[in-house]
């Protein structure tokens, strides 16, 4: 073969070598890594091969799309713990308001209702039959206290017959005892006396303590009885008005510390939480903690002076068992749970977001405080960890990156 024709065959293979980069650049690239820029740059020359070849390679890091998140900073402050529960409040006092003796009643002297002092008239019951007996057993008196009288004259003329032997021993010890005899029976007419008043002081019904009345039980016109069980009406005291709640029986022994410290406060709120009822302290823990629930009961009182607590009303209920010198502390929806724990992830100044293990002291329901694994200062996200992975990198949602 001559110089043209081996010439030609050159030109031959050079042509089908660039076709070859023009059409496979990555195959290029791999074997000759040197020539992997040029066969791409005339794969895109000549098959307008860009978009296919961005399209083909893997993603790189910075291709891989950024989280949008909200973070807030851990801080340290003096941290109320808290014990969070359920309760209802009860009046501090409830009466049944019956009456001591039988009659009939005249007058209801309440309306339903209406809060009453501690000695106001509730209701009067027909008492001429009890002034009648008072005044019989004053008359009794009255005339016993004659014949006292009587009886001691007598004693004094018998004394000085016997001394003149004109008496005889006899009648003066028999005239000694009468007159001891009278002067018992003044004393028990004097009792009898102070029953009858008693009697007839039972027909004035007065309120037993300060209170709202509730229904009226009973009506004017009836006839009531000192065994009758319904009673007149009840009052029931709500200034102050207490709560009972349960806590956790493993809360006991703090419980007990912050009582014997001093009354601790209770905060309660709405079933709900929504809306804050009074602020009070806890003045009772039960003797002994119920086995089926695993709980202790707890009361605390509350001054109500707004009327803002009623008996029978469901609350919720906070109380404060201590408080965490310069706690460190963050939201309690930075914290996670996973397989091996409880974790948060924490952004760097390359704003890539990283997994840090933690421990918690307390958790409460809307900050939780770190025993260990954050420093101060860092940022832990609080929002968008669905789908967050480590190391990926995040924007941080303006507005959200200062409190806690």
């Amino acid at each position: 073969m001559g110089f043209r024709g081996f010439a030609g065959a050159a030109v031959l293979v050079v042509a089908v070598a660039l076709g070859y980069c023009a059409y496979a650049p990555d195959t290029i690239e791999k074997w000759v890594p040197a020539a992997g820029a040029a066969a791409h740059k005339a794969h895109d020359m000549l098959l307008g091969g860009t978009k296919e070849r961005t399209l083909a390679r893997a993603p790189s890091e910075a291709d891989a799309p950024t989280a949008l998140v909200s973070v807030a900073a851990t801080r340290r402050m003096d941290y109320p713990v808290y014990i969070d529960g359920l309760g209802q409040a009860q009046a501090y006092n409830t009466v049944t308001v019956r009456t001591r003796v039988d009659g009939q009643i005249e007058k209801i002297a309440f309306n339903e209702g209406q809060m009453v002092k501690a000695g106001d008239l509730v209701a009067q019951i027909d008492a001429r039959p009890f002034r009648a007996a008072l005044d019989q057993a004053t008359a009794k008196q009255a005339q016993d206290q004659a014949n006292l009288a009587n009886a001691k004259l007598d004693l004094q003329r018998y004394a000085t017959l016997a001394k003149q032997s004109f008496a005889t021993q006899q009648q003066l010890d028999t005239q000694n005892a009468l007159v001891t005899q009278l002067i018992a029976q003044i004393a028990a007419d004097a009792a009898a006396i102070d029953a009858a008043q008693v009697q007839l002081d039972y027909t004035t019904i007065r309120a037993p303590i300060s209170g709202r009345v509730g229904f009226r039980l009973v009506d004017a016109g009836n006839i009531v009885s000192a065994a009758q069980q319904t009673g007149i009406v009840t009052i029931a005291q709500l200034q102050p008005i207490a709560v009972v709640f349960t806590a956790p029986q493993d809360e006991v022994p703090r419980i007990k510390d912050a009582m014997e410290a001093g009354a601790p406060q209770v905060v309660v709120k709405t079933s709900d939480g929504s809306r804050l009822l009074a602020t009070g302290k806890l003045t009772v823990i039960d003797n002994q903690v119920d086995p089926t629930t695993g709980t202790i009961r707890l009361k605390a009182e509350f001054a109500n002076e707004d009327s803002a607590l009623w008996p029978g009303l469901a609350v919720s209920t906070r109380l404060t068992v201590s408080v965490e010198k310069n706690a460190l502390t963050i939201p309690d929806q930075a914290v996670q749970r996973g397989p091996d724990g409880l974790f948060v992830y924490v952004v760097g100044l390359d704003n890539r977001a990283v997994t840090r293990a933690v421990i918690l002291a307390h958790e409460g329901a809307d900050v939780a405080i770190i025993a260990k694994g954050l420093s101060e200062g860092e940022k832990v996200v609080t929002v968008g960890q669905f789908g967050l992975q480590p190391g990926a990198r995040v924007a941080i949602e303006a507005g959200a990156g200062g409190g806690s």
